[in-house]
Protein backbone atom coordinates (compact mmCIF):
# COMPACT_ATOMS: atom_id res chain seq x y z
CA UNK A 1 0.00 0.00 0.00
CA UNK A 2 0.77 3.45 -0.53
CA UNK A 3 1.32 6.27 1.60
CA UNK A 4 -1.50 8.99 1.56
CA UNK A 5 -2.13 12.00 3.86
CA UNK A 6 -5.70 13.12 5.15
CA UNK A 7 -4.38 16.34 3.07
CA UNK A 8 -3.66 14.73 -0.05
CA UNK A 9 -7.45 13.56 -0.80
CA UNK A 10 -9.76 15.14 -2.84
CA UNK A 11 -13.03 14.37 -4.12
CA UNK A 12 -13.44 11.47 -6.63
CA UNK A 13 -10.41 9.81 -5.18
CA UNK A 14 -11.35 6.01 -5.07
CA UNK A 15 -10.67 2.58 -4.66
CA UNK A 16 -11.80 -1.09 -6.12
CA UNK A 17 -11.42 -4.46 -4.91
CA UNK A 18 -13.19 -7.48 -7.49
CA UNK A 19 -13.30 -11.20 -6.11
CA UNK A 20 -15.32 -14.25 -7.65
CA UNK A 21 -17.91 -15.73 -5.27
CA UNK A 22 -16.96 -19.28 -5.03
CA UNK A 23 -18.73 -21.76 -2.86
CA UNK A 24 -16.03 -22.09 -0.63
CA UNK A 25 -16.48 -18.48 0.18
CA UNK A 26 -20.32 -18.92 1.28
CA UNK A 27 -19.45 -22.19 3.44
CA UNK A 28 -16.38 -20.60 5.55
CA UNK A 29 -18.70 -17.14 5.41
CA UNK A 30 -21.54 -19.11 6.92
CA UNK A 31 -18.98 -21.37 9.71
CA UNK A 32 -17.71 -18.14 10.74
CA UNK A 33 -20.69 -15.72 11.25
CA UNK A 34 -23.33 -18.36 11.85
CA UNK A 35 -25.61 -17.74 9.33
CA UNK A 36 -26.78 -21.76 8.10
CA UNK A 37 -29.66 -20.53 6.11
CA UNK A 38 -30.26 -23.24 3.11
CA UNK A 39 -30.93 -20.81 0.50
CA UNK A 40 -27.25 -20.20 0.71
CA UNK A 41 -26.06 -23.34 1.68
CA UNK A 42 -28.48 -26.03 0.18
CA UNK A 43 -28.89 -26.14 -3.57
CA UNK A 44 -31.86 -28.19 -3.16
CA UNK A 45 -33.68 -25.84 -1.22
CA UNK A 46 -32.45 -22.42 -3.15
CA UNK A 47 -34.33 -24.18 -6.02
CA UNK A 48 -37.63 -24.00 -4.60
CA UNK A 49 -37.16 -20.19 -3.61
CA UNK A 50 -37.84 -16.97 -5.67
CA UNK A 51 -33.88 -17.24 -6.36
CA UNK A 52 -33.71 -20.40 -8.16
CA UNK A 53 -30.44 -21.43 -6.82
CA UNK A 54 -28.07 -20.22 -3.96
CA UNK A 55 -27.07 -17.40 -2.95
CA UNK A 56 -24.15 -15.93 -1.25
CA UNK A 57 -25.23 -13.87 2.12
CA UNK A 58 -25.66 -10.13 1.88
CA UNK A 59 -23.08 -9.43 4.28
CA UNK A 60 -19.76 -11.79 2.69
CA UNK A 61 -20.50 -9.37 -0.74
CA UNK A 62 -21.08 -6.52 1.89
CA UNK A 63 -17.02 -7.42 3.41
CA UNK A 64 -15.91 -6.46 -0.20
CA UNK A 65 -16.14 -2.50 0.69
CA UNK A 66 -13.90 -3.32 3.98
CA UNK A 67 -11.43 -4.30 1.29
CA UNK A 68 -11.84 -1.20 -1.02
CA UNK A 69 -12.24 1.17 1.83
CA UNK A 70 -8.75 -0.19 2.61
CA UNK A 71 -7.37 0.40 0.03
CA UNK A 72 -8.63 3.87 -0.25
CA UNK A 73 -7.27 5.11 3.16
CA UNK A 74 -3.84 3.58 2.43
CA UNK A 75 -1.34 3.82 4.67
CA UNK A 76 -0.92 5.10 7.84
CA UNK A 77 -4.37 4.68 7.35
CA UNK A 78 -7.56 4.42 9.31
CA UNK A 79 -11.06 2.95 10.43
CA UNK A 80 -14.33 2.86 9.61
CA UNK A 81 -16.50 4.72 11.57
CA UNK A 82 -20.01 3.93 9.64
CA UNK A 83 -21.43 1.94 6.65
CA UNK A 84 -24.89 2.32 5.60
CA UNK A 85 -26.39 -0.48 3.16
CA UNK A 86 -28.84 -1.16 0.81
CA UNK A 87 -29.06 -4.20 -0.75
CA UNK A 88 -30.34 -4.58 -4.49
CA UNK A 89 -29.77 -7.65 -6.28
CA UNK A 90 -29.16 -11.27 -5.51
CA UNK A 91 -25.04 -12.31 -5.60
CA UNK A 92 -24.65 -16.02 -6.83
CA UNK A 93 -22.18 -18.24 -6.42
CA UNK A 94 -19.62 -17.86 -9.50
CA UNK A 95 -20.56 -13.98 -9.57
CA UNK A 96 -17.72 -11.40 -9.95
CA UNK A 97 -18.06 -8.75 -7.91
CA UNK A 98 -16.30 -5.48 -7.74
CA UNK A 99 -16.32 -3.65 -4.26
CA UNK A 100 -15.93 0.26 -5.29
CA UNK A 101 -15.29 3.33 -2.28
CA UNK A 102 -15.80 6.28 -3.79
CA UNK A 103 -15.10 9.86 -1.55
CA UNK A 104 -17.66 12.33 -2.20
CA UNK A 105 -17.13 14.60 0.54
CA UNK A 106 -14.29 15.64 3.12
CA UNK A 107 -14.51 16.73 6.50
CA UNK A 108 -11.33 18.13 7.59
CA UNK A 109 -12.42 19.18 11.25
CA UNK A 110 -12.79 15.47 11.87
CA UNK A 111 -10.36 14.06 9.46
CA UNK A 112 -13.30 12.04 7.72
CA UNK A 113 -13.97 10.78 4.53
CA UNK A 114 -17.69 10.40 3.22
CA UNK A 115 -17.85 7.54 0.93
CA UNK A 116 -19.94 6.66 -1.64
CA UNK A 117 -20.05 2.71 -1.29
CA UNK A 118 -21.10 -0.29 -4.35
CA UNK A 119 -20.72 -3.72 -4.99
CA UNK A 120 -21.01 -4.08 -8.79
CA UNK A 121 -21.53 -7.78 -10.38
CA UNK A 122 -20.47 -8.64 -13.69
CA UNK A 123 -22.99 -8.05 -15.58
CA UNK A 124 -22.34 -4.02 -14.54
CA UNK A 125 -25.70 -4.40 -12.71
CA UNK A 126 -25.24 -2.80 -8.73
CA UNK A 127 -26.24 -5.41 -6.18
CA UNK A 128 -25.20 -3.73 -3.06
CA UNK A 129 -25.26 0.46 -2.72
CA UNK A 130 -24.27 2.74 0.20
CA UNK A 131 -22.18 5.28 2.06
CA UNK A 132 -19.34 4.95 4.43
CA UNK A 133 -17.70 7.48 6.59
CA UNK A 134 -14.05 6.81 7.21
CA UNK A 135 -11.99 8.12 9.81
CA UNK A 136 -8.22 8.98 8.33
CA UNK A 137 -5.72 8.52 11.27
CA UNK A 138 -2.31 9.26 10.09
CA UNK A 139 -0.06 8.65 12.95
CA UNK A 140 -1.60 4.59 12.83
Amino acid sequence: MDVKRFEEFKVGDEAVYSKTIEAADVELFARLSGDVYPVHLDETYARGTRFGRRVAHGMLTASLLSTANARLLQLPGGVSVEQMLRFLRPVFLGDTITARSTVIEILPQSRRLRCRTTCTNQHGEVVITGEALEQKDDDA
